[in-house]
């Protein structure tokens, strides 16, 4: 069994701050990719950022300067800090991992979501 949990989302001022968490925990191998993504209110979920195990970090043009992506491995953990948000940052985030299992199986999994929302 592999979890994927996220937290840190909230209520915040355009100009703020928030970080996100997502904690990858059980039977796991090995993270081949982590990412956060977004949706809001009516739209398509979209890419916020992914940094794969290894690989360039990429971010969303409307997020570069802005949002900082980072990885703990020893902990199976993926951070976003978010700063000078706006209010269309307001979307539900969730994380997203591709896990090898202990048990060889390549599993893509996805959070439960955390909501931001940036008031004007």
């Amino acid at each position: 069994q592999v979890r994927v949990v996220e937290s840190g989302g909230g209520l915040v001022q355009a100009g703020g701050s928030l970080r996100l968490s997502c904690a990858a925990s059980g039977s796991i191998r090995s993270i081949n990719v982590m990412g956060w993504y977004r949706q809001a209110t009516g739209e398509q979920r979209e890419l916020v950022a992914v940094k794969p195990s290894g690989g360039s970090t990429n971010y969303a043009d409307s997020v570069k300067g802005r949002f900082t992506i980072s990885r703990d491995y020893a902990k199976n953990t993926l951070y976003l800090q978010m700063n000078s948000l706006k209010p269309e940052d307001t979307a539900v985030y969730y994380c997203n991992t591709g896990v090898r299992t202990s048990a060889g199986r390549y599993l893509e999994l996805w959070g439960q979501g955390t909501l931001v929302t940036v008031s004007s």
